[in-house]
């Protein structure tokens, strides 16, 4: 099928960008406005002592910001568009520009802010004037304790032109520099390798395809694991130098202080998914009766069932996400419904678009979803995935002022999680031969991928730490040898652990942001339940996952959780999705 002009596509199926700005000259003149607010800005620095003062501050700042977001929302959107269009290019710079100088002027803030005695910020949280800016409060107490000195203080900021160095080092090699040797097909052809072209390889249904691009991929890294090794234990022991100064025991612990996370959360995970690799273990196992080969770590990306495709036209899949969240009732059925008729989804490719899917928008607009829909199955899910983030941005932004509107990125992937559930479980009800064996595989697939996966690699990242916290050297051949015993306890006896795979955290790009990956695990453990829930109560749970949605970034990422009747720091959700997972595997393993 050939790729569309922009122009060529029905409006319809575009989004509205001009609920942002009408036209590209009202977003000259509110570039040029803005740009001369920020400025003013500087006028409070050194001088936020008395209540007024600290309010205009807080109130300019508020609007500075909303301005900034509205100008590079609809700057970048259009440019994601057609990439081509050199204005929007422009457009986006300039917008980024901007941020930056406003950045930069406004640096002061909460360092000063942090410096006034603590029974002055209690004072100022509780102040009903200040009512909107209670979280802004909250953060900057639970800071004091650990802000050291201005001149530390500054001496740390100064760091950050190369304390970064280490994640930097790692994209230019991944992205850059290494070198994949290129691999023959069966027709004696060459094919040059690169990330992306591994990732459809390893979905070939010749397995000597997928063995000689797991070699190749796997090889290249082997012959730099030194270099990536010492590249990233200095990335380990920045993390614990930071935590040490800050006066953490571990770099764990500083991390989940930083996210208002206790973390007993972390431990609650790998305990919890620890006591169920064991049923993992019965999923590889299944896999290799269903391939019926001798199965090999490059071969557990294979689909075991073949893809059943939905093919459905754009109208009819959107109808389909539609019926399978009713459940949730009619409130969230009609803003659901207007998401698809009011300007909210840019549907299709065009040539020049964006790849991918996402959803994103700013305070007082409607959220908006980029789409590349096609007629497959996950592109149906990804309709359901990304309106789950515009929905939990709608309830938010409805709910909240906008200076506790956002969430945080622990709970960002729940309701888009809690979508995708609710679509497959809809579509079970249903489901028969092939097809029901399909969506089951789906589903084990994200339970393994996003749950046992994720997990796995966390547990690495305690590894690597510790060694460090411990005073252990941080070698190649202590990460390859932890990674590759954590692999043989994730995955079990019924696959063979190929050597190379001891090498695959080497080219994981989210351990250079370190104790990151464990929020996937999280997020699909609280979708699991929050989706059963709603399956058995309906629309009187509703009504507490509505607070859910509706809570932004008001309270501590767990406090929020809790509003829909999940509770991160007992065992009671890992259990609920262990048990989904189990329960999901004996019904494939019986239709087997």
């Amino acid at each position: 099928m050939q790729v569309k002009q922009r122009n060529e596509i029905d409006n319809k199926f575009k989004w509205h960008l001009e609920d942002i700005f009408p036209t590209n000259e009202a977003w000259e003149e509110c570039f040029f406005a803005t740009e001369e607010m920020i400025p003013q800005i500087s006028k409070y620095n050194g001088n936020l002592k008395d209540d007024e003062t600290i309010l205009e501050c807080l109130l300019l700042g508020t609007r500075i910001d909303h301005e900034l977001s509205r100008l590079y929302q609809y700057a970048r959107m259009h440019r994601d568009e057609d990439s081509r269009e050199t204005i929007y290019q422009g457009m986006t710079d300039r917008a980024e520009m901007l941020i930056v100088k406003y950045s930069a002027l406004s640096s002061f803030l909460s360092p000063e802010l942090t410096e006034l005695p603590i029974e002055k910020l209690e004072a100022l949280k509780n102040d009903k004037r200040f009512a909107d800016y209670s979280v802004t409060f909250e953060h900057l107490i639970r800071n004091k304790n650990i802000i050291l000195s201005k001149k530390e203080e500054k001496l740390l900021s100064e760091m950050r032109l190369f304390s970064g160095n280490a994640q930097e080092v790692f994209t230019m090699f991944d992205n850059a520099d290494v070198k994949f040797q290129p691999i023959e097909n069966e027709k004696g052809e060459k094919i040059e390798m690169s990330h992306g072209v591994y990732s459809m390889m390893l979905q070939s249904p010749d397995q000597e395809m997928r063995r000689k691009a797991f070699e190749s991929m796997f090889t290249a890294y082997k012959d730099y694991i030194n270099t990536l090794a010492t590249n990233y234990a200095g990335n380990v022991k920045k993390n614990w130098f930071y935590a040490k100064i800050r006066g953490f025991q571990t770099a764990l612990d500083y991390s989940m202080y930083g996210e208002n996370v206790p973390s007993t959360c972390y431990k609650q995970l790998l305990e919890a998914v620890d006591k169920g690799t064991k049923t993992l273990h019965r999923y590889i196992a299944l896999r290799k009766r269903i391939l019926g080969i001798d199965l090999n770590m490059y071969d557990l990306h294979m689909p075991i069932i073949k893809e059943q495709n939905l093919a459905l036209p754009y109208e009819e899949a959107s109808n389909l996400v539609k019926e399978a969240l009713k459940v949730m009732g009619k409130e969230y059925g009609d803003i659901l419904a207007s998401a698809f008729t009011d300007g909210w989804i840019d549907v299709y490719e065009n040539k020049g678009k964006k790849s991918g899917a996402y959803s994103w928008g700013c305070y007082g607009v409607h959220p908006f979803v980029c789409l590349n829909y096609h007629e497959t199955t996950h592109d149906i899910f990804t309709i359901a995935h990304e309106l789950g983030h515009a929905l939990h941005s709608y309830y938010s932004n409805a709910n909240q002022c906008e200076e506790k509107a956002g969430y945080t990125i622990f709970v960002a992937e729940i309701a888009s999680t809690v979508n995708e559930v609710l679509l497959l479980k809809h579509l079970l009800k249903t489901a028969t031969g092939e097809f029901r064996k399909y969506l089951l595989s789906y589903y084990l697939d994200m339970f393994r991928t996003t749950l046992f996966r994720q997990t796995m690699f966390s547990e690495f990242e305690v590894a690597a730490h510790t060694m460090v916290e411990k005073g252990v050297p941080v070698t190649a051949d202590a990460l390859s040898n932890a990674y590759y015993e954590l692999n043989k306890k994730y995955y079990g006896e019924s696959v063979n652990h190929n050597d190379l795979i001891r090498y695959e955290w080497a080219r994981i790009p989210h351990f250079y942001r370190s104790y990151y990956v464990y929020k996937y695990a999280t997020g699909i453990t609280t979708a699991v339940t929050i989706a059963d829930n709603i399956l058995t109560y309906g629309e009187e749970y509703f009504e507490k996952y509505r607070k859910f949605l509706s809570a932004g970034g008001s309270l501590a990422p767990l406090d929020i959780i809790r509003l829909a009747d999940v509770d991160l720091e007992t065992s009671a959700p890992y259990e609920k999705a262990m048990s989904e997972f189990e329960k999901t595997l004996k019904e494939l393993e019986e239709l087997i």
